[in-house]
């Protein structure tokens, strides 16, 4: 029997009829004999585990009896790989390209420096009618925590995840530890995946106030977890401005509300942030901020 090479880990909570979709398009993946997917519950209410039970009994499922966040269950799958590689979706994306584990093997095999791979996003309901791109492959800051492949031998060289930003932000930590242990994240536009979100219509929902204010939080979790101590202030400052500029200024009182509650979680996780800081020397620094920015927005060239 062949030892499985891949692991493809899927965090879910109450979407089932997203999960459900998704696991119908990598079909093809599960079947592989070098392929195994375990996802993690996050205290779902909606049948997740029933439906996995019933339909899917091939796949490793482990359950939070109550919501621990999607940190903390993305370490927990971790926790669990004994495979080479492990590949991380949302339960709301699918691959479009065809046999991108091949492509993904591959890259790791010529770049044995490479920890992480980031894939060729595309935000949208339906997949793209072009799918063909001229990017190159490139160094990148961070990846997308629910598109990329991990060498494990690379994971496990870091700490893991920050379970205390419960959303958001993890990656990014993630990407400082690398730096640090001198691994590289590379981007990977020949694996294209649709993710099944339409962004304008994110603003208006519900949650809106609580994603403002874990995204905000998370950035300046990792000014103050990182960034050399003279670069804090004026960070903080140009952030807090261009929020202002960007959203209240123009009537968005939800993001002011979300701006005073990230505020209020940096003062309130201060003890944690002391203790985990592990910061760039200025070199260090000014070298991680010249590699390209993190693509997670991908739109077919015209």
């Amino acid at each position: 029997m062949t030892n499985p090479t891949f692991s493809i880990l899927i965090t879910t909570k109450n979407r089932l009829s997203d999960l459900a979709f998704t696991l119908a398009k990598i079909q093809y993946l599960l079947d592989k004999k070098d392929v195994v997917c375990l996802i993690c519950d996050d205290g779902s209410t909606d049948g997740t585990a029933s439906f996995l039970q019933a339909n899917y009994p091939e796949i490793q499922l482990i359950q939070n009896s109550k919501s621990k966040g999607l940190i903390y269950s993305r370490n927990r799958l971790l926790s669990m790989v004994t495979t080479e590689f492990a590949v991380s979706i949302d339960d709301d994306l699918h691959f479009v390209t065809v046999n991108p584990l091949e492509i993904i093997s591959c890259f790791f095999s010529q770049n044995p420096e490479v920890a992480v791979l980031g894939f060729r996003i595309f935000w949208s309901k339906t997949e793209p009618v072009i799918t063909a791109t001229k990017e190159q492959s490139m160094p990148m800051q961070s990846y997308a925590g629910g598109a990329h492949a991990f060498r494990m031998e690379a994971w496990r060289d870091i700490p893991d995840y920050p379970a205390w930003f419960i959303f958001y932000g993890e990656e990014n930590f993630a990407s400082y530890q690398l730096f640090k242990k001198r691994w590289k994240i590379y981007y990977l536009p020949e694996v294209l995946v649709n993710h099944r979100v339409d962004l304008k219509l994110r603003k208006n929902n519900d949650d809106y106030v609580l994603r403002s204010r874990r995204a905000l939080r998370a950035g300046w979790y990792l000014f103050f977890l990182f960034y050399p101590l003279k670069k804090i202030p004026r960070k903080m400052a140009y952030s807090l401005w261009m929020q202002f500029k960007l959203k209240v200024f123009k009537g968005d009182f939800k993001a002011f509300q979300a701006i005073l509650l990230a505020l209020l979680d940096l003062v309130w996780n201060i003890s944690l942030i002391l203790k985990n800081s592990n910061r760039l020397s200025p070199k260090d620094y000014n070298a991680y901020i010249e590699l390209p920015e993190t693509k997670i927005y991908w739109q077919p060239e015209k």
